[in-house]
C-alpha cells in the first residue's frame, strides 16, 4: 500500500510538472504570435509612408497611432531629399512594439522611385 501511494505521488508530480511545461509553451508561442504582430504592424506603417511619399516627394508629416485594425502604428520621417530615414513603430493590441527604420533614397522624377539604402529592425 505504502508504495502504491508513493508511485501515484511520484506520477502526480509528473503530471503537474509537464501541464507546467505545456502552459509555458502555449504562454511562448502566445508572445511570438502577438510580437510577429507588432513586425507586420510596423512593416505596414513603413509601406504607408512610402506609398504617400511615391506620389508626393515633400511629404514629411507621419503618422500617429494611426489604426491598422485592432493594431495601430506611429511614423516619422526625417531627413532632407534626397535621402530620408522613416521610421515606423508598430503596436499590437496586446501592447507589444515593434520597431522598423529605413534609410531611403527618393528620385527626382514623379513618380518618385524610392530605393532603400539600409533598414534596420528593433534597434
Amino acid at each position: 500500500m505504502l508504495i502504491a501511494v508513493f508511485v501515484i505521488a511520484l506520477l502526480s508530480s509528473l503530471v503537474v510538472g509537464m501541464l507546467q511545461m505545456n502552459t509555458e509553451e502555449i504562454q511562448l508561442m502566445q508572445n511570438c504570435i502577438y510580437a510577429s504582430q507588432a513586425m507586420a504592424v510596423a512593416e505596414a506603417g513603413l509601406n504607408d509612408a512610402l506609398s504617400k511619399i511615391r506620389t508626393d516627394d515633400k511629404w514629411k508629416s507621419g503618422f500617429t497611432d494611426k489604426s491598422f485594425g485592432s493594431h495601430s502604428y506611429t511614423v516619422k520621417v526625417s531627413g532632407k531629399l534626397p535621402g530620408l530615414t522613416i521610421e515606423s513603430t508598430g503596436t499590437s493590441s496586446q501592447g507589444f512594439v515593434a520597431r522598423v527604420a529605413a534609410d531611403v533614397t527618393v528620385g527626382t522624377v514623379d513618380p518618385y522611385v524610392i530605393r532603400i539604402d539600409g533598414l534596420r529592425i528593433n534597434e
